[in-house]
């Protein structure tokens, strides 16, 4: 296959994959208003790890270590956008 049409190819995934990271936002923001609601820390250590033991099993063992510190990245980035949210609205 061409490297133009390999390229065309990660282009409509990166589409898909940021429009997916735009909805996980959204959510993660009606998150931190139920946590502000309800006086629930943002951070949750256990569910946060049952999540990551949850993936794993989605994932090929060969792209795990890679894939996981990308995770970790997305959780660190939606605890930020729930802590700017709660803040935003006044906590």
């Amino acid at each position: 296959m061409e490297l133009m049409m390999l390229r065309a190819k990660m282009d409509a995934i990166d589409r898909e994959l940021f429009a997916l990271l735009e909805k996980r936002m959204d959510v993660s923001a009606q998150v931190a208003e139920y946590k502000k609601a309800h006086d629930i820390p943002v951070f949750d250590e256990s569910r946060e790890e049952q999540m990551k033991a949850n993936i794993l099993f989605m994932i090929r063992p060969e792209t795990a270590d890679l894939l996981m510190e990308m995770y970790d990245i997305i959780l660190k980035t939606s605890r930020d956008y729930q802590e700017r949210t709660m803040e935003k609205d006044g906590k």
